[in-house]
């Protein structure tokens, strides 16, 4: 969703007409990438979904451009795989920065297949990757797409959720939901209902973001695709926009006006020194956007919930906006699809919290130590900075600054009897081609939606008693027994040795991997399955009978109206 930081706050609607309300499962405010993406995910699960969108057409022009192969298994675990890489294009190579001299600062290998089994880096238009994800959604026939719907009061009660909407037309529609999810932006009106606190960093800079088409792309060198020139005379992005397209950021100096910057006439003085004119380009779209970094403290509050920029903002040098809201999409879709059906408790909810906003702080700390190496303006500290880069020889692990793994936060995952976490829970898990029923894929593809159990062999599942397996089939678990060795039984074949090697490497006989693609959790023993399926089953049980009552949250803080960044 497109935010409008003119729109008012505190709108209160006329009383509810007399009409009886619509009802659904989830009501979702906006309907943007990540508001598709959980609408196609629930829908998918046949959950009565409603999305409200206060504009009444998508929006046209680009945004975000990139995201990574975690989110490209993303797409492929909601169907739509083939889609996405029609309209995307996978970096062919690295993803460099330079010196205002055009020396290497550091070179980060985006080439080839990540952990996920898609590309490392994939670039697009977000019109295009809309109109997939948009298609796909409204193709579910209990999902239901209402735009022109600007939702102006929202009013909780025991069981629901009442929400008021008032058309472009001026008539109002009200609706029932069990649960709400803001997916609307950074100026989020779900959020501004909720009593959460907002945690800000104070990392602020502006920058011209400028969309272009080149009408000579096929005869230009691209090469690298995406860079990034650290000059303190203008810090400069050169990136790929999606197919055929070119982007260029350009930081603001001080004592540049953002009203003077952000034109036309400036945008074609920028880039100039491209080489770029009307002559030879098209300017696509023009924008100056503030990059922030900072999130919500609390994503859920009783049946309210928040996703994408209405629960996180971050600066975009790491091109995890749009990927970080994705994410939210996947770790909360599964879980609502258990509350819905009655399977685990409400209270399930409150790790979406503590799981994602541990995992987003990372993305948001990267983006900013990324961010605080690009933006520097004063000649001699980046001189310094390049000194100290120079020598080391370009090499990322060394040139830029450690950060820590991305990592969920405590939640729906394996503990020890002494309540700590084994090093590989909560890590997102790779994805290997696998052979069954005459059939080769990866992994995720011949499983389908659900959690996954990878055994070494069939022998760890003799410990699994009839209680086990009905559980593991209540909540959707495929059960995969890995074999190095063709099977007439109908097994599954590890085709490549790659899950064989990654379960003897980290000491594993069985792996319990949620259906957000995060490991639950492992065992070493095969006696020891019971017991992880036994902890999977208490902590979803949890409160499965009666509504949640959370503690009263924090006050909110007073924080500026909030801009939505483009993602590389």
């Amino acid at each position: 969703m497109i935010p409008d930081p003119t729109a008012p706050a505190g709108l209160t609607a006329p009383a509810a007409p007399a009409a009886p309300a619509e009802t659904c499962d989830v009501a979702i405010v906006g309907f943007g990438p990540v508001g598709q993406m959980l609408a196609l995910l629930l829908g998918r699960a046949g959950h009565r979904v409603v999305a409200l969108e206060r504009w009444p057409q998508p929006y046209d022009l680009p945004r975000a451009v990139h995201f990574d192969d975690e989110v490209g298994r993303i797409f492929q675990n909601a169907g739509i795989a083939a889609e996405v890489a029609s309209v995307t294009d996978p970096v062919p190579d690295h993803y460099e920065w330079r010196t205002a001299a055009g020396e290497p600062l550091v070179r980060i290998d985006w080439s080839g297949t990540g952990p996920s089994g898609w590309p490392v880096a994939n670039f697009f238009s977000q019109p295009d990757l809309e109109a997939v994800l948009t298609r796909a959604a409204c193709a579910q026939p209990t999902v239901t797409v209402h735009r022109g719907h600007d939702v102006v009061a929202l009013h909780e009660r025991a069981d629901r959720v009442r929400l008021t909407a008032r058309t472009t037309s001026g008539e109002q529609r009200v609706l029932d939901a069990r649960y709400v999810v803001g997916a609307d932006g950074a100026n989020s009106f779900v959020r501004s209902r909720m009593n959460v606190a907002v945690t800000d960093l104070g990392f602020f800079y502006d920058w011209l973001i400028v969309d272009t088409l080149p009408h000579d792309f096929d005869q230009v060198p691209w090469s690298p695709m995406n860079w990034q020139l650290c000059d303190p005379a203008r810090p400069t992005t050169v990136v790929s926009g999606g197919p055929r397209r070119r982007r260029w950021e350009f930081m603001r100096l001080p004592g540049e006006n953002v009203e003077q910057l952000n034109t036309v006439e400036s945008a074609w003085e920028l880039l100039a020194p491209w080489g770029r004119t009307p002559g030879n380009t098209t300017i696509e779209r023009h924008a100056v956007y503030t990059f922030q970094a900072r999130w919500a403290d609390r994503w859920n509050q009783d049946r309210l919930l928040l996703a994408g920029d209405a629960a996180h903002q971050m600066p975009p040098f790491a091109g995890q906006g749009m990927c970080s809201g994705l994410r939210d999409a996947a770790n909360l879709s599964w879980k609502m699809d258990l509350v819905l059906r009655g399977l685990a408790g409400a209270c399930l909810l409150d790790t979406y919290t503590s799981e994602r906003s541990v995992h987003l702080q990372h993305a948001v700390g990267m983006s900013m130590a990324l961010g605080q190496v690009i933006c520097v303006l004063d000649p001699a500290q980046a001189a310094e900075r390049d000194a100290r880069m120079i020598a080391a020889d370009a090499d990322p692990a060394r040139a830029l600054p450690p950060a820590p793994p991305p990592v969920l936060g405590d939640g729906v995952l394996q503990h020890g009897p002494d309540g700590s976490r084994a090093p590989d829970v909560g890590h997102l898990t790779p994805q290997f081609p696998v052979a069954h029923a005459g059939r080769t894929a990866l992994l995720d593809d011949l499983t389908g939606p659900g959690f996954t159990l990878l055994t070494d062999g069939a022998g760890p599942l003799d410990a699994l008693d009839e209680t086990d397996r009905a559980f593991l089939d209540s909540i959707g678990t495929t059960v995969v027994p890995l074999s190095s060795e063709p099977s007439a039984s109908g097994g599954y074949l590890d085709t490549e040795g790659a899950y064989l090697g990654h379960l003897v490497a980290h000491g594993h006989t069985a792996a319990l991997i949620r259906p957000d693609s995060y490991l639950y959790g492992a065992t070493a023993l095969p006696h020891e399955l019971p017991g992880l399926v036994a902890q999977l089953r208490t902590q979803l049980a949890a409160d499965s009978t009666a509504d949640r009552t959370p503690g009263t949250p924090p006050a909110p803080t007073a924080a500026r109206p909030l801009a939505t960044t483009p993602d590389r």
